[in-house]
């Protein structure tokens, strides 16, 4: 029984998305700086069809400025080297001028003939703080003039940041003829809440413990009902599968044997989201932790020790993080961006052993890539 409505009965599924880590976000010993593992055009390109090729339906294309590469850049220049599977790309509101980036990611649609979707983030920018109403403000324009270059023969917009009179919206003309790409939000502020409940198509959230997570479900909910809409939920968790439990659990240890407070301090503190509420949430997990840092069975909080966000991990044999997952599927989660160290590798140990299962659970209900 879920916690919230499903949006519909074709969504009465759930889509499995892996990650491209593009902000240099892959390690073999967590705080450890590899270069064969940097964030190059090579490296993670390889990790998109890695992911292609083990039935993921979506990859998501993170953004960072101090680390890592131009997420649509790289978004474009993997659309000749995939087929199927579809690209989430992350655009910062306020990077670039609304009108524009409605073109860009027209452009993009088609390059990719409409396997695009955009997670829309919130954030200041480098060298530049602003509050943090103005911030969601922007965003909130920012995506109410995308939805209406990508729908409208006419950009007509009044707010309090942006004001466009009488621009054509023929350049911005998406390959997605239904509204456009789809839109992931997440964050865990009132505001964050409000734009996705007004604006956004899914819900995207960092795991906690169940209870928690169905209270958020539920509250996010609300809100969107309060618009007349209802959006679907996706987890953006952290996955280390392996052939026995304590495999899994020593590789968990393993993976933060070399990291030191400050180090991990230093790599947290370097996001533009460091200080947010929802990274804050992540933080209070790694508190309820117990000894070995789960706060539920097969629920693992070490990564947030370098992580200001993402920082769970599901932990166990390939039964075990399938019941994991499942549970969250049970509760209305519809959507799960996954990724796990070293990430390419362990994209396949998911693919061949975790997705069979999932599948045969969800007969009819898991979307193929």
């Amino acid at each position: 029984m879920t916690v919230v409505p499903i949006t519909s009965a074709d969504l009465k599924a759930a889509e499995v998305s892996w990650f491209s880590a593009l902000c240099s976000d892959d390690y073999k010993y967590l705080g450890v700086p590899d270069g064969a593992l940097r964030s190059s055009w090579a490296h993670c390109s390889k990790i998109v069809q890695q992911s292609e090729a083990n039935g993921f339906r979506n990859i998501l294309c993170p953004s960072s400025y101090q680390v890592g590469q131009d997420t649509l850049s790289f978004v474009a220049g993997c659309a000749p080297l995939t087929e199927k599977i579809n690209m989430l790309a992350a655009i910062r509101c306020g990077e670039m001028q609304p009108i524009m980036l409605a073109r860009t990611v027209a452009t993009l649609d088609h390059m990719l003939k409409g396997r695009l979707t955009l997670n829309v983030i919130s954030s200041d920018f480098p060298g530049q703080t602003e509050p943090s109403p103005y911030r969601y403000q922007r965003s909130r324009e920012v995506v109410q003039i995308l939805k209406q270059a990508w729908t409208a023969d006419e950009i007509n917009f009044a707010g309090e940041i942006y004001n466009f009179q009488g621009v054509s919206a023929e350049p911005a003309r998406p390959y997605q003829q239904n509204g456009g790409p789809l839109l992931y939000f997440g964050g865990y502020s009132p505001d964050a809440v409000e734009l996705c409940a007004e604006h956004c198509d899914v819900y995207l959230m960092w795991p906690e413990t169940r209870e928690d997570l169905s209270q958020r479900m539920q509250a996010v909910h609300a809100r969107a009902e309060t618009y007349g809409r209802r959006l679907d939920y996706g987890l953006r968790v952290h996955m280390i599968v392996r052939d026995t439990e304590q495999e899994a659990r020593e590789f968990a240890q393993e993976l933060v044997s070399k990291l030191d407070d400050e180090t991990g301090s230093a790599i947290r503190n370097r996001a533009l989201d460091s200080g947010s509420y929802g990274v804050s949430r992540q933080a209070r997990n790694r508190d309820l932790a117990d000894m070995d840092g789960f706060i539920e069975p097969h629920l693992w909080t070490g990564i947030t020790q370098v992580r200001p966000g993402a920082g769970i991990a599901v932990v166990g044999n390939p039964e075990q993080c399938a019941d994991t997952l499942q549970k969250f599927i049970d509760l209305g989660c519809h959507s799960f961006c996954l990724s796990g160290y070293l990430h390419d590798e362990e994209a396949e140990r998911f693919g061949k052993w975790v997705m069979p299962i999932l599948r045969e659970r969800n007969r009819g209900r898991m979307l193929a890539a």
